[in-house]
C-alpha cells in the first residue's frame, strides 16, 4: 500500500512538473497569454530600453528574439512553432509572405500615430495601402572607406572604384547576393532587379576580377573591422555605416552615382499571433514621435516618420548619406520579390563569385 502511495505521489510530482514546464514554454513561446507578447527583429535593431518603457507602460511582457535574414526569418515563421506577434521584414520578403498568407491584416483604426509617417514611406508597391505592414526603418546600400588609411583620391562616387589595383586585399564585402551582386548589376548599368540570365552571368564574371581585392566576406563583424581599422573599405548599409563613424570619426560613407539599393524594413503581424491586440499596441507605440526619435538615434538607420524627425539632431538628419532628397531617391531603387526560382540563380552566381576568392 506504501509503495502504491509513493508512487501516485512520485506521478503527481511528474504531472505538476510537466504542467509547470508546458505553462512556462507556452509563455515564453507567447502561446495564448494575453500579457506576452513575441517579437522577431533583427539584431541590434531596436533600443532595448524601450522594451522596458512599453512593458512599463502596458503591462505586457516582451519576448524579443533576433534573426540575421530575411530568408530564416520567413521560414521560421512558416514552418510555425513559435507565435511570433510582431516580424521586421524587409519590402521584397513582404512581397512573398504575403503571397504565402503569412500575415494579419493591420487595423488602422488601431494606430493612430500611423499619422506621423511621411506619405512617402507609405502606400508602396509592395504593399498598397499599407495593408499588412507598417514601415520601421529605411536605408540605402553603400561603401563605408577610411580616407586617413587609403590616402588622398578616393571618394567611391562609382561602384568601378571597389575594383582599382590599389585596393588588392582591402574590401570587406557583406555576405547577401542581393547586395553583391546588385554591385556588379549596378556598376554595368543594370537593374538590382535584373531576372536575364546573361546579365547576372556577367555580373559575376565582372565580380570575379574584383576577387583580388576582396579581404572578407562577412556579416556583421564588419562593423568592428572598420571601426578598429583593421579594414579600409566595406560594403555596407547607411545605418550600420552610421555606427561605424560614431565610433571612428575617420570613416566616412558613400552612395555611387550609378545608383544603388533604397530598402524598407516593416513591422508586420504575423497570421500565428496569439496576441494581435497586444501587437497593434505594440506598433502604435513604436509610431510615437518621442520612441521614434529614441529608436533611431539608437540604430543609426533613417526613420520615416516625419514627426521624429523634429526631435533628432539637425546634423543628422540633414546629412544627405542618411535622408537622401527625393532627387536623390529617384536613382536607388527597391528589391523586388523575384521568385524562389531567380533568388536561387542569384545565389549560386554568389556562391560562384565567393569561390573565386583566394
Amino acid at each position: 500500500m506504501k509503495s502504491l502511495i509513493r508512487i501516485t505521489v512520485a506521478l503527481l510530482a511528474v504531472c505538476a512538473l510537466l504542467f509547470y514546464t508546458a505553462h512556462a514554454l507556452n509563455k515564453s513561446s507567447g502561446g495564448s497569454n494575453k500579457k506576452v507578447l513575441t517579437v522577431y527583429n533583427w539584431g541590434e535593431y531596436i533600443d532595448p530600453s524601450l522594451l522596458k518603457k512599453f512593458e512599463k507602460e502596458t503591462g505586457i511582457h516582451v519576448v524579443y528574439e533576433t534573426f540575421d535574414s530575411n530568408e530564416a526569418m520567413m521560414t521560421k515563421i512558416e514552418q510555425g512553432g513559435t507565435n511570433y506577434d510582431i516580424a521586421v521584414p524587409s519590402e521584397y520578403t513582404i512581397e512573398q509572405m504575403k503571397e504565402k498568407h503569412l500575415l494579419l491584416k493591420i487595423d488602422h483604426k488601431k494606430i493612430p500615430n500611423l499619422e506621423n509617417i511621411d506619405d512617402d514611406f507609405l502606400d508602396l508597391p509592395f504593399d498598397l495601402k499599407n495593408e499588412y505592414s507598417i514601415p520601421y526603418f529605411w536605408g540605402t546600400v553603400g561603401i563605408v572607406y577610411n580616407p586617413k588609411l587609403l590616402g588622398k583620391g578616393y571618394d567611391f562616387d562609382k561602384w568601378d572604384d571597389l575594383w582599382d589595383p590599389s585596393l588588392k586585399g582591402k574590401v570587406v564585402l557583406v555576405d547577401s547576393a542581393r547586395e553583391v551582386m546588385g554591385v556588379g548589376l549596378n556598376s554595368m548599368g543594370k537593374s538590382l532587379n535584373s531576372i536575364k540570365t546573361n546579365e547576372l552571368k556577367a555580373a559575376t564574371d565582372k565580380l570575379i576580377k574584383m576577387a583580388p581585392n576582396v579581404k572578407a566576406i562577412i556579416g556583421d563583424e564588419v562593423t568592428q573591422l572598420m571601426i578598429n581599422e583593421d579594414a579600409m573599405v566595406a560594403l555596407t548599409w547607411s545605418g550600420q555605416a552610421a555606427d561605424m563613424m560614431s565610433e571612428n570619426e575617420s570613416l566616412t560613407y558613400s552612395v555611387p552615382s550609378e545608383g544603388s539599393n533604397l530598402w524598407f524594413d516593416n513591422m508586420v503581424i504575423p497570421k500565428t499571433s496569439k496576441n494581435v491586440d497586444a501587437a497593434h499596441e505594440f506598433i502604435n507605440f513604436m509610431l510615437d514621435p518621442k520612441n521614434a526619435a529614441q529608436n533611431a538615434d539608437y540604430v543609426g538607420y533613417s526613420t520615416p516618420n516625419k514627426a521624429a524627425l523634429k526631435l533628432l539632431d539637425p546634423e543628422m538628419v540633414n546629412d544627405e548619406r542618411y535622408y537622401p532628397s527625393k532627387e536623390t531617391r529617384e536613382n536607388l531603387h527597391v528589391y523586388k520579390n523575384l521568385g524562389l526560382e531567380k533568388i536561387g540563380e542569384y545565389n549560386e552566381f554568389f556562391l560562384k563569385f565567393k569561390m573565386s576568392i583566394r
